[in-house]
């Protein structure tokens, strides 16, 4: 390589010129300090080419994540519709258990109430009774026909309360078993609405691995083209062209020999430098 160099660095006559030599250097800090010249020397070497084929490959590498970004709203977006669906079939059972849940619980109330009444009325009742045993010969006969009276009218109250009450009961009754029946199939519902989830969410995530996955191989293929074209790349040929596009020459110059000024020969025929000498390989 040094050998090959020598040949960009010579003259073919002029010891003292050093034109191969400052070609070199200029190249190099050109080089050093301005990629972009450099890059023009390099048009046609293979170091160049793989330079083309790694901006292409990085380009398509970055089309490719462009393209995964899109795809990955897309997705991104098939799952807020999902969400968004099961969160409008969620809202009407919720809706019915909502209202089943407030007529449920106001019947209990009513129940609640009914049964308080109709406890009451039989303790009524009840001390009724007792007043008439323990007055029975102790007070006149109108004062037994107040507490007589008195009797029938707590019993007649009490048949009315057992009667609202038992309704109550049966009422309360219906609304559980239809509470019940809601309930179970609410819970049914909200079951395979969470299985629908998780599997979407499962597979979504599965789908969205792959897709990195994918893209990882893809990238890896085009960095696989990059390896590819700077295997081809050839430092001897490249420095053969720099060589062949700035070489001054191929001879070096010729020695310097002693000229005697007091040479008879020299007033005769003017004394010439030997020839050049070729540069050997």
């Amino acid at each position: 390589k040094t050998r090959t160099l020598q040949k960009s660095m010579t003259n073919s006559t002029d010891l003292t010129s050093t034109i191969g030599y400052d070609s070199i250097i200029q190249h190099l800090n050109d080089g050093r300090k301005n990629c972009k010249e450099f890059e023009d020397f390099l048009k046609e070497s293979t170091l160049k080419k793989s330079l083309d084929v790694f901006k292409q490959q990085i380009d398509n590498v970055g089309q490719g994540h462009i393209q995964l970004a899109q795809t990955l709203r897309e997705e991104a977006k098939k799952m807020e519709d999902f969400r968004e669906k099961q969160k409008l079939h969620r809202k009407k059972i919720e809706l019915i258990m909502e209202a089943i849940h407030k007529n449920r619980n106001l019947q209990y109330k009513k129940t609640m109430e009914a049964k308080r009444l109709y406890e009451q009325r039989c303790r009524d009742k009840d001390e009724a009774e007792q007043a008439v045993h323990r007055n029975a010969n102790l007070v006149t006969q109108k004062q037994q026909e107040k507490l007589f009276l008195k009797l029938a009218q707590t019993k007649s109250a009490l048949e009315d309360t057992d009667r609202n009450y038992q309704q109550s009961v049966t009422t309360l009754e219906k609304i559980r078993e239809e509470w019940q029946n809601e309930h179970i199939k609410a819970c049914e519902f909200f079951e395979t609405q969470e299985c629908e989830r998780i599997n979407y969410f499962r597979n979504a995530l599965w789908l969205h691995v792959n897709l990195l996955s994918l893209g990882c191989v893809q990238n890896d293929e085009k960095y696989e083209e990059i390896r590819k074209s700077l295997e081809m790349c050839s430092i001897e040929k490249d420095v053969d062209f720099f060589v062949n596009l700035r070489k001054t020459g191929s001879l070096a110059p010729a020695p310097v020999v002693y000229e005697n000024y007091y040479n008879t020969q020299r007033n005769v025929t003017p004394a010439r430098s030997p020839a050049p000498v070729p540069i050997s390989r």
